[in-house]
């Protein structure tokens, strides 16, 4: 995987191994977001996506976290974030709240029933990314391949530009 080639045809550029390699990555995590997410729109009817935002929402604590901060999070804007969180407050899920620390600003936090959901979301999500996502790989890799993929995920969101 180190040699460095010069890719002069679509068809070399194509059986790159660092193409494929990341290809596969992608591949990987499309299918998998598709399969564990179809999982919890048809047992619990919210999206995946907001499923990771109620997760956010619990790590923070309260009193919460801003509209910003879960955009960023989530790689959304501002305003994606926005349509996001109101749907998941008309669900019950979440609620918006007076910053204590900005006058102007307002925090999003988990309501008891969201509180709720990220519980029994996840204890379904933990048993089928067991099934799709760790029994496909070596029991011996499986440890060294999550912290492979933090280290990878830290180091794509750190190079990432603020959103405003």
């Amino acid at each position: 995987m180190g040699a460095e080639a010069e890719i002069s045809t679509a068809k070399e550029a194509a059986d790159d191994e660092l193409i494929l390699a990341f290809g596969r990555l992608q591949g990987a995590a499309n299918r998998l977001e598709y399969i564990l997410g179809r999982a919890i729109e048809e047992e619990f009817g919210i999206s995946h996506l907001m499923f990771e935002v109620l997760l956010i929402l619990g790590r923070a604590g309260a009193p919460g976290l801003s509209m910003r901060a879960i955009g960023q999070e989530q790689v959304l804007t501002t305003g994606g974030a926005t349509r996001l969180v109101d749907r998941m407050e008309a669900a019950g899920l979440v609620e918006r709240a007076d910053d204590p620390h900005d006058r102007r600003g307002r925090l999003v936090r988990l309501t008891q029933r969201g509180e709720e959901a990220a519980v029994q979301v996840a204890r379904v999500h933990v048993e089928n990314i067991k099934r799709y996502f760790l029994e496909p790989l070596p029991p011996a890799h499986r440890e060294r391949f999550a912290e492979d993929l933090r280290i990878l995920s830290h180091t794509a969101r750190d190079m990432l530009p603020r959103m405003r």
